[in-house]
């Protein structure tokens, strides 16, 4: 059997459980409700103090004000005046201030009472005042989060389950689920918490008046790791240690990756490249080195041609000039081709993307195909490649 979802806090057991119990069965693993784990709680600011941090020039301070009928979502970023608020409606809104435990001492406090994680993983306290039916709507979060009802009540729903829809809506600034199908329902009463791991759907609304404290946990993304450590190894890395081909044959194909020379890059890579996978590392590889030291990048042309117009002129004898600044490159795929221009990269057919990359002229090589031009339009339009009417 699964432990309970919901549990009351205990004497000398905020969590209605030891840290060593939350730990095994909910941390990362399940959402809590936890009646009661403030008991008493006083809210160490008020709402007119929230609103006065709104105000403070580094503050970080939203507001969101939901209008239900048109279901539409306004979003502002502060800081803000007192003539802001002076404008708001009566409900269906919400302020929500972050990292307040920089800011207030007593707020900071209430970082004592989870202590039993470690202190590099927790990362803010934010705070939150609604008004009756205030909230973000349905999201998700990608870190732990303990949410504790500091004063009045909300109620939150929650998707707790296995595979719930992420997708979100492409029509507001938030980024909310288009699709939110709760599985438990509760009212927060002031000193309730629920917590929840990382990818739990959910949604608060106020309940009249009330603020809600967010103790939010640091969790980077595995790209973020990766990045930050492959900029500190490039940091100690010997300048003289460089990619070499001392094993070099004689070019094929004119511009071509090839699969030695993905060789050599995942040699110089090392365990990177293992984790980026062949097909990764090639699209990282090509875009990298067409823009690798490059003093000068093409310009776009004030107007864009169409696909039309440029077979037109094509038909008619207009030439193809490479742009001088431009870097191109290619890699065999198991579909075609992908052509790397600029950092830049898109399907080709291999026949025109060894074209491109040669230094022969264009116009013998082009295929009068649909897909041909396409390429070409898109690398006019870019600025690769220029076009020269006929005269």
């Amino acid at each position: 059997m699964p432990p309970p979802i919901e549990v009351d806090a205990q004497p000398g057991l905020p969590l209605g459980m030891t840290p060593q119990a939350f730990l095994r069965d909910y941390w990362q693993k399940q959402p809590l409700l936890i009646r009661g784990a403030f008991a008493n709680f006083e809210a160490p600011l008020s709402p007119d103090d929230l609103g006065g941090l709104s105000l403070e020039e580094s503050a970080l301070s939203r507001l969101i004000v939901h209008d239900p009928e048109a279901d539409t979502w306004q979003v502002r970023s502060g800081p803000f005046d007192e003539a802001t608020f002076e404008q708001l409606p009566e409900d269906h809104w919400t302020l929500l201030v972050q990292d307040v435990d920089k800011w207030d001492a007593d707020v900071a406090q209430m970082l004592a009472d989870f202590r039993f994680l470690p202190g590099w993983r927790v990362d803010d306290i934010m705070i939150s005042y609604a008004e009756d039916g205030g909230g973000v709507g349905a999201h998700v979060d990608q870190y732990d989060v303990f949410l504790l009802q500091g004063l009045g009540q909300r109620r939150w729903a929650i998707d707790a389950s296995p595979n719930p829809p992420l997708e979100c809506r492409d029509d507001v600034e938030l980024k909310l689920l288009r699709q939110f199908n709760a599985t438990h329902s509760w009212t927060l009463d002031t000193g309730d918490m629920l917590y929840l791991p990382p990818g739990v759907p959910h949604d608060g609304v106020g309940i009249g008046q009330g603020m809600t404290f967010s103790v939010g946990m640091r969790a980077p993304a595995r790209a973020e790791l990766l990045l930050d450590a492959s900029e500190y190894l490039a940091e100690h890395m010997d300048e003289a240690d460089r990619y070499t081909d001392p094993d070099l044959a004689p070019a094929e194909r004119a511009g071509e990756i090839d699969a030695a020379a993905l060789d050599r890059v995942a040699r110089s890579l090392g365990p990177m490249a293992e984790a980026m996978g062949r097909e990764r590392m090639a699209d990282w590889f090509g875009r990298f080195i067409t823009r690798y030291r490059s003093a000068q990048f093409a310009a776009p042309p004030p107007q864009p041609i169409s696909i039309e117009s440029l077979s037109t002129a094509l038909d008619q004898g207009a030439a193809l000039l490479r742009h001088p600044w431009s870097r191109l490159a290619w890699c065999q795929t198991e579909s075609g081709a992908t052509l790397f221009a600029g950092g830049h990269a898109m399907a080709c057919p291999p026949e025109l993307a060894q074209a491109l990359c040669g230094d022969t002229p264009l116009q013998a090589a082009i295929a009068p195909g649909r897909r041909e031009r396409e390429v070409l339009t898109a690398l006019v339009n870019e600025g690769h490649l220029a076009l020269e009417q006929a005269h």
